[in-house]
């Protein structure tokens, strides 16, 4: 089964199948080893780990497909793209939901934010005009009827922090009917407001929890709780690029501390180095080269000792 079919499945099950963030490949192959279902690339994360910079709008669409890409190669289970604001106007959006289709990806995240856009529990964020997102839709969901109906399109509208609820929802009709699969209200903030999104819009609700330990902006529900709601997906979106922050804070700042320079013995801050390169597959590079290097170089190459790491 494709990997859209797979997770289109999933959401219209409306069980809040969980979707957590990765800011890179490794990350996403984390994620999958783990169990999750299903990856969403964090714009969040690409932002932090690609440049070091906050979710402002820095990223390149460039830069953001290439990252898509290799995480997308990285893993087995399917994964939704970040694409903020479309890369433009409807015909620019239409385009990338090509290159996302073409490139194996299973869904895309699309939102009604002014660019430069902001992470959506940031303030001073600003919206375009509903019948301007809702073009971008339906150019996407041209490219989708014609390469894959099975993709899915998740429309996320900012307006609650500026409006409140009423209008997010009006916007979410209106982008399902303009063919969106999945509609978003970022910020939203209680189990109420979210009860009510899902009873008045007419097709599954995607709650983003964040980092699944603050919830931020959005008031933190069970998942089984929000199944029983009909939620169709849950985001968990920052959550990769913050546990990478504060481990790699931490260890640094012992590191840094020690008065010896080094931490001789403490293996609890790291991954051998047999269990990190097994993971990484350099045992399936090895095979590789035993099956498909001369002999002669392969000796050349380790000295005549084979499976040097392992």
């Amino acid at each position: 089964m494709k990997a859209t079919t797979i997770l289109r499945k999933a959401i219209m099950k409306r069980r809040a199948v969980v979707v957590p963030g990765a800011h890179d490949a490794l990350s996403a192959r984390i994620i999958e080893k783990c169990g999750f279902e299903a990856i969403q690339v964090s714009g969040y994360g690409l932002a932090g780990s690609v440049l070091a910079r906050p979710d402002v709008g820095l990223v390149q669409m460039k830069d953001i497909l290439d990252m898509t890409w290799n995480i997308v190669q990285s893993v087995g289970i399917p994964v939704m793209a970040d694409i903020d604001t479309g890369g433009g106007n409807a015909v620019n959006a239409a385009w990338i939901t090509e290159r996302l289709i073409l490139m194996g990806t299973a869904g895309m995240n699309i939102e009604d934010q002014v660019f430069p856009k902001r992470c959506g529990h940031m303030s001073g964020k600003e919206v375009i005009p509903a019948e301007e997102m809702a073009g971008k839709i339906r150019a996407c969901a041209e490219v989708r009827k014609e390469l894959d109906k099975d993709f899915i399109i998740n429309a996320r509208t900012d307006i609650f922090a500026a409006e409140g609820l009423d209008e997010a929802v009006r916007r979410c009709n209106l982008y399902l009917k303009a063919g969106a699969d999945l509609a978003f209200i970022d910020g939203i903030k209680t189990k109420a407001d979210i009860q009510r999104a899902v009873k008045e819009i007419k097709g599954p609700l995607s709650v983003n929890l964040m980092d699944a330990i603050s919830g931020m902006k959005t008031e933190l529900i069970p998942i089984p709780e929000l199944a029983k709601m009909r939620v169709g997906r849950v985001s968990i979106p920052v959550a990769s690029i913050m546990v990478t922050h504060k481990a790699l804070m931490t260890f640094f700042t012992a590191l840094k501390a020690s008065p010896t320079g080094i931490m001789a013995g403490q293996t609890q801050w790291v991954s051998s180095f047999e269990e990190y390169t097994d993971f990484v597959g350099l045992r399936d590079y090895r095979s590789m080269e035993d099956r498909f290097l001369p002999k002669k170089q392969i000796e050349e190459k380790y000295h005549g000792k084979k499976n040097i790491v392992g």
